[in-house]
């Protein structure tokens, strides 16, 4: 695989810190023409599966040998390993806790280094500098992989799945809520009902909540809650111009069931034909009056009998 010179970071160091400005200039000494792009630096500290999962969503739609640096590192310093991972498109430079394996696995994994060989020296708390960013700028630009140390094999590996489908309803879990308070759930693919569906979501607190499964957001009025399938391919619940999230409490980890609503009524497939006898006037289940031919007068010299008004 020839690298493409694009070196994409992601960290959980925010930006007011000269951390990620220190990486790039580590990147920069070593591979001067290097193109840096930063996915985010906005990962809620600490939390690797997060960072996972938005690595995991960010890396198909670089150019072939891009090289990804992920650091959300609770570990460094400690006997956890450092990692390449070269994959059958990509790399993937980070901490062996997780961070890189979603994507990695996805790509497909040829090859695994440890970097252990660049650690003497380094900092004990800021791998991301001295290891992580040295070993993607010389990957960047052409270095042998297996010239930055020994084999090694991935010791943590991260799941987003778990969802269960029974009958009509799906229990799964919230995995990433994104800026606009959007919640993905672990359920891919479609789901068991037809668009339109009118669905209660019983959450871990007991809460029920309606909404409707759609095609798009704007399917619902605003303030609606619209249950879809996002670009993906997650079952996503939103609510149409505002924060499903924050208006209902919900966070990564909340668990959930996903059903058909109680009482939901279903139009009939077709119309029932009226039964023999109805009167005229009857309306039929379209709406409209039921035509049948007038009844004959009776030839008779007493009074006239009165019609039934009712229509049975």
């Amino acid at each position: 695989m020839m690298p493409s010179g694009i070196i994409a970071l992601l960290t959980d160091f925010g930006t007011a810190d000269y951390f990620v400005a220190s990486m790039k200039g580590v990147i920069l000494r070593a591979m001067p023409e290097a193109r840096i792009i930063d996915i985010t630096h906005q990962v809620p500290p600490f939390n690797v599966l997060r960072g996972a999962f938005v690595l995991w969503k960010a890396y198909k739609w670089f150019p072939p040998g891009t090289v990804f640096v992920g650091v959300v590192d609770p570990g460094v310093g400690s006997r956890r390993k450092g990692l390449l991972i070269v994959g059958r498109n990509y790399y993937f430079v980070g901490p062996d806790n997780g961070l890189l394996s979603l994507a990695a696995s996805e790509d497909g994994v040829e090859r695994v280094i440890d970097l252990g060989a660049l650690s003497p020296g380094a900092s004990s708390t800021f791998h991301g500098r001295d290891v992580f960013a040295l070993a993607a700028a010389m990957v960047a630009r052409g270095v042998d992989p297996g010239s930055l140390g020994p084999p090694a094999e991935i010791s943590v590996s991260l799941a987003v799945s778990g969802a269960e489908v029974k009958g009509g309803s799906i229990r799964c879990r919230i995995v990433y809520v994104d800026g606009f308070g959007n919640a993905f759930t672990d359920f891919r693919g479609e789901p068991p009902w037809p668009r339109g569906s009118q669905l209660e979501m019983e959450l871990e607190s007991g809460e029920v909540l309606r909404g409707r499964y759609v095609a798009t957001y704007s399917d619902v009025p605003r303030g609606d809650i619209a249950v879809l399938v996002n670009s993906e391919g997650h079952l996503e619940l939103a609510v149409r111009e505002g924060s499903f999230a924050s208006l209902h409490k919900v966070a990564e980890g909340t668990r959930l069931v996903i059903r058909p609503a109680r009482g939901t009524w279903r139009r009939p497939s077709r119309i029932r034909a009226p039964p023999a006898g109805a009167g005229a006037g009857c309306p039929s289940a379209s709406g409209r009056p039921r035509l049948s031919p007038r009844p004959r007068r009776a030839r008779s010299r007493g009074p006239r009998s009165r019609r039934s008004s009712s229509c049975r």
